[in-house]
């Protein structure tokens, strides 16, 4: 009876749950005004190359669990602006990522309730062949899975973004040698950096590309608009080359020598982390190999070690 019961209360829970994020109430100015300092996705223009936007249409659902995904992702986003939560590193790794908020809230519900669902689905089947198992067991298995579920996607968007800004930083490293070569060729800065942000479509030249055309329509400068770039998605670099530039603008010749030195620092603190990376590999690598060969000579020993304690006894 008590399984019954709560059985029955989980799902009318979800069927409630369900029907509210499908029925979408009237929003308040609270929450519109919510919705607008928090960058909502509906109102905000993401920056993406032609290639993403061609992916992204293409791949564009209209499933009932793509609507959910979406519908759900719009509230959560509403509630996190409600409520003030700033979140800035989740922030960061999400504006270097290219996504909204909502995406990642939702894919943490979802999937913690996914993994809480494992838990007596698992003790259901096992009750169904007749294995007896204790509820407790199920209970803490989905407790647990939960759990893991909810910050599973975070440990997902931590990994990705820090691939992303590593990118970057190679793209920064371009960059500042395009500038410093049409710096060489007479141009101004500004001209410059625009010239060098023009030259593919790659992900992170396009966000260079359209930080320095709004740096441009709000009246900023070039540098500044790097500056804020860098703090969008966190990378030290840009913020590093923004107050550089700030400083020396009116000295040509030294800003192209700047530029070349900081491209090629770049290059060499790439390398030095490649350098690194292939050393823990290769520690990894030896540690295993470590631990086959003492598995090895365990399976080979077993017998003769078995063989001598039977004597003994």
């Amino acid at each position: 009876m008590t399984a019954a019961l709560l059985t029955g209360a989980t799902a009318g829970a979800g069927l409630y749950c369900l029907i509210r994020v499908f029925v979408q109430p009237r929003p308040g100015v609270a929450s519109l005004v919510a919705r607008i300092d928090a960058g909502r996705r509906s109102m905000t223009g993401w920056t993406i190359s032609g290639l993403q936007a061609g992916h992204e249409a293409g791949a564009a659902r209209h499933t009932l669990l793509g609507r959910l995904n979406d519908s759900l992702a719009d509230r959560l986003e509403v509630l996190a602006a409600e409520r003030g939560w700033r979140l800035n590193q989740i922030r960061s790794d999400l504006a270097v990522m290219n996504q909204p908020l909502g995406n990642l809230l939702a894919a943490k519900v979802l999937t913690g309730l996914l993994l809480l669902a494992t838990g007596p689905a698992c003790w259901t089947v096992l009750i169904a062949f007749g294995t007896p198992v204790p509820f407790g067991v199920p209970l803490v298995a989905a407790l647990a899975l939960g759990l893991l579920g909810f910050f599973l996607p975070d440990l997902a968007l931590r990994s990705q973004s820090t691939e992303r800004r590593r990118e970057f930083r190679r793209t920064v490293g371009i960059f500042l040698d395009l500038v410093a070569m049409n710096l060489a060729g007479g141009r101004g800065l500004p001209e410059a950096m625009l010239a060098a942000s023009t030259i593919s479509d790659h992900w992170s030249v396009v966000r260079i590309r359209q930080a320095l055309a709004n740096a441009r329509l709000l009246g900023m400068t070039p540098w500044e608009g790097l500056g804020a770039l860098g703090e969008e998605i966190a990378v030290d670099e840009l913020r590093d080359l923004s107050g550089a530039l700030a400083l020396a603008s009116d000295d040509g010749a030294k800003i192209r020598s700047s530029l070349s030195a900081r491209a090629a620092t770049l290059r060499r603190r790439e390398l030095a982390e490649a350098e690194g990376q292939a050393g823990e590999r290769s520690q990894s690598m030896l540690v295993a190999q470590m631990l086959i060969c003492t598995a090895f000579l365990l399976f080979l020993g077993y017998p003769a070690v078995a063989q001598l304690m039977a004597g003994s006894r």
